[in-house]
Protein backbone atom coordinates (compact mmCIF):
# COMPACT_ATOMS: atom_id res chain seq x y z
CA UNK A 1 0.00 0.00 0.00
CA UNK A 2 2.81 2.23 0.38
CA UNK A 3 4.83 1.50 -2.53
CA UNK A 4 1.64 2.51 -4.58
CA UNK A 5 1.21 5.28 -2.47
CA UNK A 6 4.65 6.47 -3.42
CA UNK A 7 3.68 5.71 -7.14
CA UNK A 8 0.57 7.79 -6.99
CA UNK A 9 2.31 11.13 -7.81
CA UNK A 10 4.33 10.17 -10.25
CA UNK A 11 1.07 8.71 -12.38
CA UNK A 12 -0.39 12.02 -11.80
CA UNK A 13 2.85 13.59 -13.46
CA UNK A 14 2.88 11.02 -16.30
CA UNK A 15 -1.13 12.55 -17.26
CA UNK A 16 0.41 16.26 -17.84
CA UNK A 17 1.71 15.15 -21.62
CA UNK A 18 -0.97 12.81 -22.41
CA UNK A 19 -3.65 15.70 -21.71
CA UNK A 20 -1.36 17.74 -23.77
CA UNK A 21 -1.07 14.67 -26.48
CA UNK A 22 -5.41 14.81 -26.26
CA UNK A 23 -5.50 18.96 -26.97
CA UNK A 24 -4.08 18.86 -30.11
CA UNK A 25 -4.77 15.05 -31.38
CA UNK A 26 -4.37 14.62 -35.23
CA UNK A 27 -8.19 13.17 -36.56
CA UNK A 28 -7.45 10.39 -38.61
CA UNK A 29 -10.91 7.93 -38.31
CA UNK A 30 -13.27 8.97 -41.03
CA UNK A 31 -13.66 9.88 -44.16
CA UNK A 32 -14.33 13.71 -45.97
CA UNK A 33 -17.82 14.35 -46.85
CA UNK A 34 -18.45 16.55 -49.64
CA UNK A 35 -21.80 18.81 -49.51
CA UNK A 36 -22.74 21.14 -52.97
CA UNK A 37 -24.88 24.29 -52.32
CA UNK A 38 -25.15 25.73 -56.53
CA UNK A 39 -27.46 28.37 -56.91
CA UNK A 40 -29.71 30.88 -53.81
CA UNK A 41 -29.57 29.64 -50.38
CA UNK A 42 -33.18 28.46 -49.48
CA UNK A 43 -34.92 26.24 -46.95
CA UNK A 44 -33.80 23.30 -49.55
CA UNK A 45 -30.07 24.11 -49.04
CA UNK A 46 -30.55 25.08 -45.70
CA UNK A 47 -32.14 21.57 -44.98
CA UNK A 48 -29.41 19.46 -47.00
CA UNK A 49 -26.55 21.11 -45.37
CA UNK A 50 -27.57 21.02 -42.31
CA UNK A 51 -28.64 17.00 -42.39
CA UNK A 52 -25.70 17.15 -43.97
CA UNK A 53 -23.59 17.58 -41.40
CA UNK A 54 -24.97 15.92 -38.65
CA UNK A 55 -24.58 13.12 -40.97
CA UNK A 56 -20.68 13.93 -40.98
CA UNK A 57 -21.04 13.94 -37.03
CA UNK A 58 -22.74 10.53 -36.78
CA UNK A 59 -20.18 8.77 -39.11
CA UNK A 60 -17.14 10.70 -37.57
CA UNK A 61 -16.11 12.15 -40.37
CA UNK A 62 -12.51 13.96 -40.39
CA UNK A 63 -13.87 16.83 -42.52
CA UNK A 64 -16.88 18.11 -44.36
CA UNK A 65 -16.27 20.54 -47.11
CA UNK A 66 -18.92 22.46 -48.58
CA UNK A 67 -18.39 23.45 -52.47
CA UNK A 68 -20.07 26.54 -52.80
CA UNK A 69 -21.51 28.72 -55.76
CA UNK A 70 -23.95 31.12 -54.71
CA UNK A 71 -25.51 34.68 -55.21
CA UNK A 72 -26.71 35.03 -51.99
CA UNK A 73 -30.17 33.91 -49.88
CA UNK A 74 -32.70 34.20 -47.24
CA UNK A 75 -31.45 35.46 -44.12
CA UNK A 76 -33.20 32.90 -42.27
CA UNK A 77 -31.83 29.74 -44.15
CA UNK A 78 -28.38 31.55 -43.73
CA UNK A 79 -28.81 31.67 -40.29
CA UNK A 80 -29.59 27.85 -39.69
CA UNK A 81 -26.91 26.81 -41.40
CA UNK A 82 -24.26 28.81 -40.05
CA UNK A 83 -25.20 27.73 -36.27
CA UNK A 84 -24.79 24.18 -37.53
CA UNK A 85 -21.12 25.16 -38.47
CA UNK A 86 -20.65 26.47 -35.11
CA UNK A 87 -22.15 24.04 -33.47
CA UNK A 88 -20.59 21.20 -35.45
CA UNK A 89 -17.72 18.89 -34.12
CA UNK A 90 -16.28 17.79 -37.51
CA UNK A 91 -14.54 21.00 -39.14
CA UNK A 92 -15.95 22.49 -41.83
CA UNK A 93 -14.26 24.03 -44.97
CA UNK A 94 -16.48 25.89 -47.44
CA UNK A 95 -14.67 26.14 -50.51
CA UNK A 96 -15.82 28.40 -53.62
CA UNK A 97 -15.66 26.58 -56.38
CA UNK A 98 -15.38 25.53 -59.45
CA UNK A 99 -13.62 28.26 -60.73
CA UNK A 100 -15.59 31.48 -61.76
CA UNK A 101 -17.85 30.94 -58.68
CA UNK A 102 -19.16 33.17 -56.19
CA UNK A 103 -20.11 33.62 -52.39
CA UNK A 104 -21.68 36.58 -52.30
CA UNK A 105 -23.91 37.92 -49.64
CA UNK A 106 -25.13 34.49 -47.56
CA UNK A 107 -22.03 33.06 -49.11
CA UNK A 108 -19.55 35.59 -47.70
CA UNK A 109 -20.95 34.80 -44.21
CA UNK A 110 -20.99 31.16 -44.64
CA UNK A 111 -17.27 31.79 -45.55
CA UNK A 112 -16.81 33.71 -42.33
CA UNK A 113 -18.48 31.49 -40.29
CA UNK A 114 -16.15 28.05 -41.68
CA UNK A 115 -13.42 26.71 -39.74
CA UNK A 116 -11.73 26.82 -43.14
CA UNK A 117 -11.89 29.43 -45.73
CA UNK A 118 -11.10 28.53 -49.51
CA UNK A 119 -11.30 29.57 -52.56
CA UNK A 120 -10.74 28.99 -55.93
CA UNK A 121 -8.66 31.08 -58.20
CA UNK A 122 -11.23 33.51 -60.35
CA UNK A 123 -13.67 33.60 -57.76
CA UNK A 124 -15.15 36.56 -55.62
CA UNK A 125 -16.75 37.18 -52.61
CA UNK A 126 -18.43 40.11 -50.65
CA UNK A 127 -21.24 42.10 -51.33
CA UNK A 128 -22.58 41.03 -48.26
CA UNK A 129 -25.13 44.10 -48.08
CA UNK A 130 -28.90 42.40 -46.65
CA UNK A 131 -30.52 43.00 -50.38
CA UNK A 132 -34.02 42.33 -49.19
CA UNK A 133 -33.41 45.55 -47.03
CA UNK A 134 -33.03 48.10 -49.82
CA UNK A 135 -35.72 49.84 -51.96
CA UNK A 136 -36.04 49.00 -55.43
CA UNK A 137 -32.82 50.56 -57.33
CA UNK A 138 -31.24 52.32 -54.15
CA UNK A 139 -27.56 52.55 -54.12
CA UNK A 140 -25.61 50.87 -51.40
CA UNK A 141 -26.34 51.25 -47.88
CA UNK A 142 -25.21 54.46 -45.75
CA UNK A 143 -22.26 53.36 -43.65
CA UNK A 144 -21.46 54.80 -39.77
CA UNK A 145 -19.56 57.54 -41.59
CA UNK A 146 -21.14 57.97 -45.62
CA UNK A 147 -19.39 59.24 -48.24
CA UNK A 148 -20.44 62.45 -49.66
CA UNK A 149 -21.47 62.77 -53.38
CA UNK A 150 -19.11 61.99 -55.94
CA UNK A 151 -16.31 60.68 -53.26
CA UNK A 152 -14.18 57.45 -54.98
CA UNK A 153 -14.96 54.45 -53.26
CA UNK A 154 -11.23 52.41 -52.10
CA UNK A 155 -12.28 48.92 -53.25
CA UNK A 156 -12.81 50.19 -56.63
CA UNK A 157 -11.86 53.96 -57.84
CA UNK A 158 -15.07 55.01 -58.91
CA UNK A 159 -18.00 57.69 -57.93
CA UNK A 160 -20.87 56.50 -56.42
CA UNK A 161 -23.93 59.06 -56.02
CA UNK A 162 -24.13 59.65 -51.70
CA UNK A 163 -27.07 57.09 -50.05
CA UNK A 164 -29.94 57.73 -48.65
CA UNK A 165 -30.08 57.67 -44.48
CA UNK A 166 -33.23 55.76 -43.39
CA UNK A 167 -33.29 55.04 -39.87
CA UNK A 168 -34.71 51.73 -40.22
CA UNK A 169 -31.91 50.74 -43.13
CA UNK A 170 -29.30 52.03 -40.74
CA UNK A 171 -30.78 49.68 -38.19
CA UNK A 172 -30.43 46.34 -40.12
CA UNK A 173 -27.42 46.94 -42.04
CA UNK A 174 -25.83 47.60 -38.26
CA UNK A 175 -27.22 43.97 -37.41
CA UNK A 176 -25.60 42.59 -40.15
CA UNK A 177 -22.33 44.46 -39.84
CA UNK A 178 -22.16 43.21 -36.19
CA UNK A 179 -23.11 39.92 -36.68
CA UNK A 180 -20.47 39.15 -39.46
CA UNK A 181 -17.66 41.16 -37.20
CA UNK A 182 -18.51 38.71 -34.27
CA UNK A 183 -17.98 35.42 -36.82
CA UNK A 184 -14.55 37.19 -38.22
CA UNK A 185 -13.36 38.02 -34.73
CA UNK A 186 -14.55 33.89 -33.86
CA UNK A 187 -12.28 32.62 -36.84
CA UNK A 188 -9.35 35.65 -36.56
CA UNK A 189 -10.16 36.92 -39.98
CA UNK A 190 -9.89 40.48 -41.27
CA UNK A 191 -12.85 42.06 -38.93
CA UNK A 192 -12.75 45.30 -40.54
CA UNK A 193 -13.31 44.29 -44.36
CA UNK A 194 -16.19 42.04 -43.77
CA UNK A 195 -17.95 45.22 -41.84
CA UNK A 196 -17.05 47.02 -45.72
CA UNK A 197 -18.29 43.70 -47.06
CA UNK A 198 -21.66 44.71 -45.11
CA UNK A 199 -21.68 48.75 -45.33
CA UNK A 200 -20.50 49.24 -48.65
CA UNK A 201 -21.31 46.16 -50.84
CA UNK A 202 -17.66 45.59 -51.90
CA UNK A 203 -16.00 42.84 -53.09
CA UNK A 204 -12.81 40.75 -53.39
CA UNK A 205 -11.50 38.14 -55.78
CA UNK A 206 -9.82 34.98 -54.12
CA UNK A 207 -5.93 36.48 -54.29
CA UNK A 208 -6.61 39.50 -52.67
CA UNK A 209 -9.17 37.96 -50.16
CA UNK A 210 -5.94 35.52 -49.50
CA UNK A 211 -3.81 38.94 -49.57
CA UNK A 212 -6.59 40.61 -47.17
CA UNK A 213 -6.68 37.80 -44.53
CA UNK A 214 -10.22 36.72 -45.56
CA UNK A 215 -10.00 33.49 -46.57
CA UNK A 216 -7.29 31.14 -45.73
CA UNK A 217 -6.12 29.17 -49.07
CA UNK A 218 -6.71 29.43 -52.48
CA UNK A 219 -6.87 25.57 -54.43
CA UNK A 220 -7.49 24.90 -57.62
CA UNK A 221 -9.89 22.08 -56.55
CA UNK A 222 -10.92 19.61 -53.95
CA UNK A 223 -7.88 17.63 -54.14
CA UNK A 224 -5.43 20.45 -54.06
CA UNK A 225 -7.50 22.09 -51.00
CA UNK A 226 -7.10 18.64 -48.83
CA UNK A 227 -3.55 18.44 -49.44
CA UNK A 228 -2.78 22.55 -48.59
CA UNK A 229 -5.11 21.38 -45.06
CA UNK A 230 -3.26 18.50 -43.76
CA UNK A 231 -1.11 19.52 -41.15
CA UNK A 232 -3.31 22.44 -40.33
CA UNK A 233 -4.40 23.35 -36.87
CA UNK A 234 -7.93 24.14 -36.41
CA UNK A 235 -9.80 25.09 -33.16
CA UNK A 236 -13.35 23.25 -32.20
CA UNK A 237 -14.99 23.40 -29.61
CA UNK A 238 -13.87 20.69 -28.08
CA UNK A 239 -10.32 21.74 -28.41
CA UNK A 240 -7.93 22.05 -31.28
CA UNK A 241 -7.43 19.22 -33.35
CA UNK A 242 -4.36 18.67 -36.52
CA UNK A 243 -5.73 17.34 -39.87
CA UNK A 244 -4.87 14.72 -41.46
CA UNK A 245 -6.06 14.79 -44.69
CA UNK A 246 -3.19 13.54 -47.37
CA UNK A 247 -4.65 10.73 -49.06
CA UNK A 248 -8.22 10.66 -47.26
CA UNK A 249 -11.51 9.21 -48.71
CA UNK A 250 -13.65 12.10 -50.59
CA UNK A 251 -17.35 11.19 -50.30
CA UNK A 252 -19.94 13.25 -52.23
CA UNK A 253 -23.14 13.48 -50.17
CA UNK A 254 -26.21 13.66 -52.87
CA UNK A 255 -29.32 15.45 -51.26
CA UNK A 256 -31.95 12.85 -50.36
CA UNK A 257 -35.76 12.93 -51.50
CA UNK A 258 -36.58 15.41 -48.68
CA UNK A 259 -34.14 17.59 -49.77
CA UNK A 260 -34.98 17.39 -53.57
CA UNK A 261 -38.70 17.64 -52.68
CA UNK A 262 -37.92 21.00 -50.50
CA UNK A 263 -35.82 22.31 -53.73
CA UNK A 264 -38.80 21.58 -56.10
CA UNK A 265 -41.88 22.94 -53.90
CA UNK A 266 -39.42 25.50 -52.14
CA UNK A 267 -39.36 27.44 -55.73
CA UNK A 268 -41.60 30.21 -54.70
CA UNK A 269 -43.15 29.99 -58.80
CA UNK A 270 -43.88 26.55 -57.97
CA UNK A 271 -45.25 27.66 -54.39
CA UNK A 272 -47.45 29.91 -56.07
CA UNK A 273 -48.64 27.22 -58.45
CA UNK A 274 -49.54 24.97 -55.84
CA UNK A 275 -51.59 27.46 -53.94
CA UNK A 276 -53.69 28.14 -56.96
CA UNK A 277 -54.11 24.42 -57.60
CA UNK A 278 -54.90 24.05 -54.22
CA UNK A 279 -57.35 26.62 -53.98
CA UNK A 280 -58.77 25.79 -57.47
CA UNK A 281 -59.18 22.64 -56.80
CA UNK A 282 -61.22 22.82 -52.85
CA UNK A 283 -63.48 25.48 -54.87
CA UNK A 284 -64.31 22.80 -57.79
CA UNK A 285 -65.03 19.89 -54.97
CA UNK A 286 -67.53 22.32 -52.70
CA UNK A 287 -69.26 23.10 -55.83
CA UNK A 288 -69.86 19.50 -57.02
CA UNK A 289 -69.48 17.40 -53.75
CA UNK A 290 -68.66 13.79 -54.67
CA UNK A 291 -65.98 14.52 -57.39
CA UNK A 292 -63.03 13.75 -55.02
CA UNK A 293 -60.44 13.63 -57.31
CA UNK A 294 -60.14 17.63 -57.43
CA UNK A 295 -60.75 17.50 -53.41
CA UNK A 296 -57.71 15.23 -52.74
CA UNK A 297 -55.55 16.75 -55.75
CA UNK A 298 -56.29 20.44 -54.32
CA UNK A 299 -55.84 19.45 -50.31
CA UNK A 300 -52.25 18.00 -51.18
CA UNK A 301 -51.70 20.75 -53.59
CA UNK A 302 -52.25 23.26 -50.57
CA UNK A 303 -51.00 21.91 -48.07
CA UNK A 304 -47.68 21.52 -49.91
CA UNK A 305 -47.51 25.15 -50.67
CA UNK A 306 -48.81 25.76 -46.94
CA UNK A 307 -45.77 24.14 -46.38
CA UNK A 308 -43.26 25.82 -48.47
CA UNK A 309 -44.96 29.30 -48.16
CA UNK A 310 -44.15 29.06 -44.33
CA UNK A 311 -40.30 28.43 -45.03
CA UNK A 312 -40.07 32.20 -47.03
CA UNK A 313 -40.21 35.65 -46.42
CA UNK A 314 -44.67 35.67 -46.80
CA UNK A 315 -46.34 38.58 -46.84
CA UNK A 316 -49.72 37.81 -45.47
CA UNK A 317 -51.46 40.54 -46.88
CA UNK A 318 -50.47 39.61 -50.57
CA UNK A 319 -51.72 36.23 -49.83
CA UNK A 320 -55.27 38.16 -48.51
CA UNK A 321 -55.68 39.73 -51.53
CA UNK A 322 -55.30 36.79 -53.98
CA UNK A 323 -57.59 34.79 -52.16
CA UNK A 324 -60.20 38.26 -52.11
CA UNK A 325 -59.50 38.81 -55.97
CA UNK A 326 -60.26 34.88 -56.27
CA UNK A 327 -63.69 35.70 -54.39
CA UNK A 328 -64.21 38.46 -56.73
CA UNK A 329 -63.59 37.21 -59.78
CA UNK A 330 -66.40 34.22 -58.42
CA UNK A 331 -68.65 36.77 -57.43
CA UNK A 332 -68.77 38.40 -60.92
CA UNK A 333 -70.77 35.19 -62.28
CA UNK A 334 -73.74 35.85 -59.56
CA UNK A 335 -74.04 39.26 -58.49
CA UNK A 336 -74.96 41.94 -61.49
CA UNK A 337 -71.68 44.27 -61.29
CA UNK A 338 -71.47 44.94 -64.49
CA UNK A 339 -67.66 43.57 -64.40
CA UNK A 340 -66.46 45.55 -61.31
CA UNK A 341 -66.11 42.67 -59.17
CA UNK A 342 -64.36 40.90 -62.02
CA UNK A 343 -61.85 43.49 -63.16
CA UNK A 344 -61.23 44.36 -58.95
CA UNK A 345 -60.94 40.84 -58.33
CA UNK A 346 -58.21 40.60 -61.35
CA UNK A 347 -56.47 43.95 -60.04
CA UNK A 348 -56.89 42.06 -56.81
CA UNK A 349 -55.21 38.76 -58.09
CA UNK A 350 -52.26 40.34 -59.54
CA UNK A 351 -51.22 43.08 -56.82
CA UNK A 352 -51.33 39.50 -54.21
CA UNK A 353 -49.36 37.75 -56.56
CA UNK A 354 -46.39 40.49 -57.09
CA UNK A 355 -46.38 41.07 -53.04
CA UNK A 356 -46.97 37.76 -51.85
CA UNK A 357 -42.86 37.23 -51.80
CA UNK A 358 -41.57 39.90 -49.42
CA UNK A 359 -37.84 39.97 -50.85
CA UNK A 360 -35.90 41.13 -53.62
CA UNK A 361 -33.48 38.31 -53.64
CA UNK A 362 -32.98 37.28 -56.88
CA UNK A 363 -34.54 34.01 -57.32
CA UNK A 364 -36.75 34.43 -54.86
CA UNK A 365 -39.59 36.85 -56.40
CA UNK A 366 -42.84 35.71 -58.74
CA UNK A 367 -41.77 36.97 -62.17
CA UNK A 368 -44.25 39.00 -64.17
CA UNK A 369 -44.30 36.48 -66.91
CA UNK A 370 -45.54 33.58 -64.70
CA UNK A 371 -48.18 35.79 -62.59
CA UNK A 372 -49.99 37.62 -65.99
CA UNK A 373 -50.61 33.75 -67.67
CA UNK A 374 -52.23 32.88 -64.35
CA UNK A 375 -53.93 35.63 -63.96
CA UNK A 376 -55.73 35.34 -66.99
CA UNK A 377 -56.22 31.74 -66.68
CA UNK A 378 -57.49 32.31 -62.83
CA UNK A 379 -59.95 34.78 -64.33
CA UNK A 380 -60.97 32.63 -67.27
CA UNK A 381 -61.34 29.69 -64.94
CA UNK A 382 -63.82 31.78 -62.28
CA UNK A 383 -65.53 33.01 -64.69
CA UNK A 384 -66.08 30.07 -66.56
CA UNK A 385 -66.79 27.76 -63.62
CA UNK A 386 -69.15 29.94 -61.83
CA UNK A 387 -71.19 30.51 -65.18
CA UNK A 388 -71.65 26.67 -65.67
CA UNK A 389 -72.74 26.69 -61.40
CA UNK A 390 -75.38 29.97 -62.41
CA UNK A 391 -76.80 27.82 -64.83
CA UNK A 392 -77.05 24.38 -63.41
CA UNK A 393 -78.53 26.36 -60.79
CA UNK A 394 -81.08 27.83 -63.03
CA UNK A 395 -81.78 24.30 -65.21
CA UNK A 396 -84.98 22.83 -64.23
CA UNK A 397 -85.32 20.03 -61.73
CA UNK A 398 -84.96 16.39 -63.77
CA UNK A 399 -84.30 13.91 -61.31
CA UNK A 400 -86.30 13.64 -57.72
CA UNK A 401 -89.11 14.35 -55.98
CA UNK A 402 -88.92 17.93 -56.63
CA UNK A 403 -89.12 16.84 -60.86
CA UNK A 404 -92.88 15.91 -60.19
CA UNK A 405 -95.11 18.34 -60.28
CA UNK A 406 -96.49 18.80 -63.75
CA UNK A 407 -96.08 15.33 -64.98
CA UNK A 408 -98.61 13.11 -65.94
CA UNK A 409 -100.14 9.82 -64.69
CA UNK A 410 -102.74 7.36 -65.02
CA UNK A 411 -105.13 6.38 -62.09
CA UNK A 412 -104.76 2.59 -61.72
CA UNK A 413 -108.21 2.51 -59.88
CA UNK A 414 -112.05 4.70 -59.35
CA UNK A 415 -110.93 7.07 -57.18
CA UNK A 416 -113.18 9.13 -55.58
CA UNK A 417 -111.39 11.25 -53.12
CA UNK A 418 -107.77 9.45 -52.55
CA UNK A 419 -106.59 6.25 -54.44
CA UNK A 420 -103.55 5.29 -56.28
CA UNK A 421 -102.02 6.00 -59.44
CA UNK A 422 -98.95 5.50 -61.76
CA UNK A 423 -96.90 8.92 -61.84
CA UNK A 424 -93.11 8.23 -63.74
CA UNK A 425 -93.20 4.77 -63.49
CA UNK A 426 -93.83 4.36 -60.07
CA UNK A 427 -96.50 3.55 -57.84
CA UNK A 428 -98.15 6.87 -55.71
CA UNK A 429 -100.47 7.56 -53.37
CA UNK A 430 -103.05 10.68 -54.79
CA UNK A 431 -105.83 12.45 -53.76
CA UNK A 432 -108.18 14.63 -56.48
CA UNK A 433 -111.09 16.99 -55.94
CA UNK A 434 -113.32 15.37 -58.51
CA UNK A 435 -113.89 11.69 -58.83
CA UNK A 436 -111.86 10.24 -61.49
CA UNK A 437 -112.24 6.67 -63.45
CA UNK A 438 -110.03 3.81 -63.69
CA UNK A 439 -107.48 4.81 -66.12
CA UNK A 440 -108.08 8.33 -66.19
CA UNK A 441 -104.98 10.76 -66.95
CA UNK A 442 -104.09 12.92 -64.51
CA UNK A 443 -101.44 15.43 -64.17
CA UNK A 444 -99.69 16.07 -60.40
CA UNK A 445 -100.67 19.38 -58.79
CA UNK A 446 -98.31 19.22 -55.94
CA UNK A 447 -96.49 16.77 -53.54
CA UNK A 448 -97.32 16.60 -49.77
CA UNK A 449 -94.80 14.11 -48.35
CA UNK A 450 -95.73 10.61 -49.90
CA UNK A 451 -99.14 11.88 -51.31
CA UNK A 452 -99.69 13.22 -54.59
CA UNK A 453 -102.21 16.03 -55.06
CA UNK A 454 -103.83 15.49 -59.28
CA UNK A 455 -106.13 16.93 -61.20
CA UNK A 456 -107.74 15.24 -64.36
CA UNK A 457 -105.96 16.36 -67.55
CA UNK A 458 -108.66 17.79 -70.20
CA UNK A 459 -111.60 17.49 -67.74
CA UNK A 460 -113.32 21.18 -66.53
CA UNK A 461 -112.77 21.51 -62.35
CA UNK A 462 -115.36 23.55 -61.29
CA UNK A 463 -114.53 26.09 -58.54
CA UNK A 464 -115.78 27.14 -55.72
CA UNK A 465 -116.94 30.67 -57.09
CA UNK A 466 -118.85 29.24 -59.98
CA UNK A 467 -122.33 30.46 -60.85
CA UNK A 468 -125.10 27.77 -62.29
Amino acid sequence: MKAAHRDGPWRWLLLVPLLALLHVVPVKAGEVHLLSVKGTIGPASADYLVRGLDRAKDARARLVVIELDTPGGLDTSMRDIIQAVLASPVPVATFVSPQGARAASAGTYLLYASHIAAMAPATNLGAATPVELLPMGAPEPPADKPRKAGEKDASNGEARPAPPVDAKTRKAINDAAAYLRGLAELRGRNADWAERAVREAVSLSAKAALREKVIDIVAVDVADLLEQLHGRKVKLDGGEITLDTAGATVTRVAADWRSQLLAVIGDPGIAYILLLLGIYGLLYEFSNPGMLFPGVIGGICLLLALFALQLMPVNYVGLALILLGIGFMLAEAFLPSFGALGVGGVIAFVLGSVMLIDTDLPGYGISWSLVVPLAAVSALFSFAVAGLALRARRRPVLTGGEELPGMEGEALEDIATEGWARVHGERWRVKSRVPLPRGARVRVAARHGLTLEVEPIDVYIPKENDHV
